[in-house]
């Protein structure tokens, strides 16, 4: 029970990863040291794409899954968890491949966007100081 519990929670912080690789670009303007986090985390989540390699969270997923008692699966986390939502045929390379340039365009564009605000001298959005509640 306890590696099934394990391997859930292991699928919840892949796709929390998978959703910073994609998406984290765009919280970078309000918290700039979040790129030295988001842009290693795009190199290697562009690059698993790319080069068509497997995650290393994907088979420590799967032994965790055997080791529950459950059978494993064939091929990588993209494949299991997020093609099944996008592409329901399921993942070719040029598909994997098609990924991989969608994540560095999305981040390409915001950072592009927060570098062309910087540039153009406009006050970055001001932070809102939490409410006390008083």
């Amino acid at each position: 029970m306890l590696y099934g519990v394990a391997a859930d929670l292991l699928v919840g912080v892949h796709l929390a990863f998978v959703g910073f690789v994609v998406l984290g670009g765009f919280a970078v303007p309000r918290r700039p040291w979040l790129a030295w986090l988001h842009l290693p985390a795009v190199a290697w989540g562009v690059g698993i794409e790319l080069t068509g390699a497997i995650c290393p969270l994907t088979p420590l997923e799967q032994w965790l899954r055997w080791e529950a008692g459950a059978t494993g699966y064939d091929g990588d986390f993209i494949a299991r968890y997020l093609l099944p939502v996008l592409y329901p045929a399921g993942l070719s390379r040029r598909a994997q491949i098609v990924l991989g340039i969608v994540a560095c365009g999305i981040n390409v564009a915001a950072y592009g966007w927060w570098l062309r605000t910087l540039r153009s001298g406009r006050p970055r959005p001001p932070r809102q100081a939490p409410k006390t509640g008083l």
